[in-house]
C-alpha cells in the first residue's frame, strides 16, 4: 500500500529522507521519475540521502505503477516521490491503494515563464500543465490529495485550494 505520494521537486532530500519515512513509518521508498531512472549520477546521489533501513526503488513512472499494483507488495508500507504532480496523478488514476497525494514542494525548479505559473500554497507553483493535473487530480474521490511540507504543519485540502483560483 502507499502511505503517500509526494510531490517534491528534489525527490529525496533531508526532510525526506529523515522525517517523512519515519512519520510515514514506510521501510520502502520508491522514487517514480523517468529523468532518475535512466541517469546514473542521480540514482547514486537518491542512494546517498537514504536512511539506513529503508530500501529505495528507482524506477520511471510507468514502472513504478507496475511495482505498486504487484499483489506481493499489497502489505508494505510504500512511501513513493514524484516531482511533477503530472506524475502523481498518473500514478493516482492508475494504482487502487494510495491513502494520499501530498502536493508538497513544486514548480520552483522547472523551466517554465515564472508569469505563466500559479502560487497554490507557498510551496506549490503550478504551470498551466501542472494546474490541469492538480485539477484531474483533485477529482479523484478515493486518494486525498493536500499540502503538507512537514508533518507538523497543517495540512491544506488541494480541492479547496484549486476552488478559490
Amino acid at each position: 500500500m502507499i502511505t503517500q505520494v509526494r510531490v517534491d521537486d528534489r525527490l529525496i532530500h533531508g526532510q525526506v529522507a529523515v522525517v517523512w519515512t519515519k512519520e510515514l513509518n514506510a521501510p520502502l521508498l520508491v522514487v517514480a521519475n523517468d529523468e532518475a531512472a535512466k541517469n546514473e549520477v542521480t540514482q547514486m546521489t537518491l542512494k546517498m540521502a537514504v536512511p539506513n533501513g529503508v530500501k529505495l526503488l528507482i524506477r520511471s513512472v510507468d514502472e513504478a505503477i507496475k511495482v505498486f499494483n504487484d499483489p506481493r507488495g499489497k502489505d508494505r508500507r510504500i512511501f513513493a516521490i514524484v516531482n511533477s504532480v503530472s506524475d502523481a496523478t498518473k500514478i493516482a488514476q492508475n494504482v487502487e491503494d494510495i491513502e494520499a497525494v501530498n502536493v508538497a514542494n513544486t514548480g520552483r525548479f522547472d523551466k517554465s515563464d515564472p508569469k505563466s505559473k500559479t502560487m497554490l500554497f507557498p510551496s506549490v507553483q503550478l504551470n498551466p500543465d501542472e494546474l490541469e493535473a492538480a485539477k484531474e487530480l483533485a477529482k479523484i474521490e478515493q486518494v486525498d490529495s493536500y499540502n503538507q511540507v512537514l508533518p507538523t504543519n497543517s495540512r491544506y485540502s488541494l480541492k479547496d485550494a484549486l476552488s478559490k483560483l
